[in-house]
């Protein structure tokens, strides 16, 4: 039992490091290729674990020639356009200007069910919203709305917007991010400073984000509502 653990542990570590080495595209939708290859290193990888006969070597190193195969030919891919078309294949438009492209449609196998249920999928429930839609090479669908259906943005609507990173998290689980306040330039001193005026410690806090306007979000461990507080970021010396 322990030689089975032992190898499980191995594989496991070997797999997530086999994916990470991939790219982080394995985590979402897969192209053809990248799908066949994880479906085999899955494979190989229950092998070792099954029969404890089977040298543990035999799965690892199936498992980094597939992977140092699959990263060479993602290389190829961005060298060799048409080697990425033959090997992933193409979009196909199957809404254009407004109407449906029923050769396409039968080409990729696409029922009129499956086109319902990608445009639900978007939000979609209408036909007659759809200006052009396409299916992407990972089988996924790209839609985009007629002009009078889109929601309408700030530059529509002539209002002016103030452009801004989104809040980043500084504590969590009454721990300090480094990283986070680095990027805020922001120190120790001036977190502990705003949540003694909240009646708080670092400690006290579970959840913390900032942005580079200097709202802060904080919600407490204890489950109280939370609060918003505004605090004027700088280089501070404290």
């Amino acid at each position: 039992m322990s030689v089975v653990l032992i190898r499980s542990i191995m594989l496991y570590i070997l797999v997530i490091f086999a994916v990470r080495l991939m790219g982080k595209r394995q985590l979402g939708e897969l192209q053809p290729s990248e799908l066949v290859i994880t479906i085999l290193v899955s494979n190989i990888a229950t092998l070792p674990i099954e029969d404890v006969n089977i040298p543990i070597i035999v799965g690892v190193t199936p498992i980094l020639a597939l992977v140092c195969f699959e990263v060479m030919v993602s290389w190829l891919n961005l060298k060799l356009p048409r080697l990425r078309k033959l090997i992933s294949g193409s979009p196909k438009i199957i809404v254009r200007n407004g109407c449906i492209e029923r050769d396409i449609l039968r080409e990729l196998r696409f029922s009129a069910d499956d086109l319902l249920m990608a445009l639900r999928s978007k939000d979609i429930f209408d036909l007659s919203e759809v200006q052009y839609a396409i299916v992407e090479t990972t089988g996924s669908v790209s839609v985009m709305k007629k002009p009078s259906e889109d929601t309408p943005t700030r530059s529509d609507m002539k209002l002016l917007a103030e452009c801004s990173d989104p809040p980043v998290l500084i504590i969590s689980d009454g721990r300090l991010i480094p990283q986070a306040m680095e990027s805020l330039k922001l120190s120790r001193g001036v977190v502990e400073m705003l949540l003694e005026k909240q009646k708080m410690s670092i400690h006290d806090v579970f959840i913390m984000t900032a942005d580079t306007a200097g709202n802060c979000f904080i919600a407490d461990k204890q489950g109280t509502p939370p609060k918003i507080v505004n605090l004027r970021l700088k280089n501070d010396k404290s």
